[in-house]
């Protein structure tokens, strides 16, 4: 083969390179590529998952969990430099953020279930909560059927909201039901005497506790309404970009690091208040950890939770 043929050999496998790379970053990858950006949704009070610090500083599990996947779409992308940056999203804007392309990751506490996948994608599960609801201590409150004919307050636009309101139909319970804005302004209702029970994933309604003036003053139900799977919130129909959030997850979890960051969150004290949750890793997160999975049935946990 002559020299020019080489040299136009070489050259043809290089733009042929170029243009399969090329063609492979679509869709957010694509974005973030252009723009040299990474934008991860976040709430404000969602403790220990994704909130505020004392200095306004978005911190928490889920979010570190973020901060891996960011750096890993760094090194997929090749890129010397990539800037993070953080959008508050409510439960009532986080599947039209993620839509519109406002943000590329949802990094907070959304359920995964059949019907948000219909709409948008999820990661890996990285956490798994239970449906309950807190009540102060003195009202007696443990049971669905003690709720009877009361007022109770949940979020607008979760899973929670949702389940309570058919509940309610199903069973007759006769029950005034608030939307609140957020968990923050859910768990204040409760200790105002607004509502006599807060529904809500248990982990956050643990962090409610412990992290009020009166923890004591409280109790979380026994009983759980549901079992609550929660993904890092994506784009739809964008497997490119779920690949590189799963195998980060998954790189994590193998190397030990999900331990450390589990216990950075959840058995050590945590901002603003030095409260330590002091909540033992579950069987069923183990399992998922050991297994990942994204799905959105919730049977596929409660056979995997048994031996809690």
């Amino acid at each position: 083969m002559t020299r020019l043929k080489l040299i136009l050999t070489a050259a043809a496998f290089c733009l042929a390179g170029h243009a399969a790379i090329a063609e492979e970053l679509t869709g957010t990858l694509e974005k973030i590529r252009s723009t040299g950006v990474i934008t991860i949704g976040h709430r404000e009070s969602s403790i220990p998952f994704s909130y505020y610090d004392k200095s306004e500083k978005v911190v928490g599990y889920a979010t570190d969990l973020c901060y891996a996947v960011a750096d890993a779409v760094k090194v997929r992308l090749g890129l010397a430099k990539l800037e993070i940056k953080l959008v508050p999203i409510t439960p009532s804007l986080r599947i039209p953020s993620v839509l519109s392309g406002k943000i590329d990751l949802g990094c907070e506490t959304m359920t995964n279930n059949a019907e948000r996948q219909k709409v948008v994608a999820f990661s890996s599960t990285f956490f798994v909560a239970a449906n309950r609801f807190v009540s102060k201590t003195a009202a007696n409150l443990r049971t669905l059927d003690d709720l009877k004919g009361k007022t109770v307050v949940s979020t607008i636009g979760s899973t929670n909201l949702k389940q309570i309101s058919e509940l309610n139909e199903q069973r007759h319970l006769g029950l005034t039901i608030i939307a609140a804005k957020d968990n923050f302004e859910a768990f204040r209702m409760l200790e105002s005497d607004r509502a006599a029970a807060h529904v809500m994933d248990d982990i956050l309604l643990y962090g409610s506790v412990a992290n009020s003036a009166t923890p004591a003053a409280f109790v979380v139900s026994d009983e759980a309404l549901s079992v609550e799977p929660y993904g890092i919130l994506l784009p739809p129909d964008d497997p490119a970009f779920k690949k590189v959030v799963d195998d980060a997850l998954a790189a994590t979890y193998r190397n030990g690091d999900i331990g450390k960051i589990y216990a950075k969150w959840f058995l050590n004290p945590i901002p603003p208040n030095g409260v330590n949750l002091n909540i033992p890793m579950s069987a069923v997160l183990k399992r998922v950890i050991e297994h990942p999975t994204d799905s959105g049935d919730p049977e596929a946990y409660r056979i995997r939770s048994a031996a809690q």
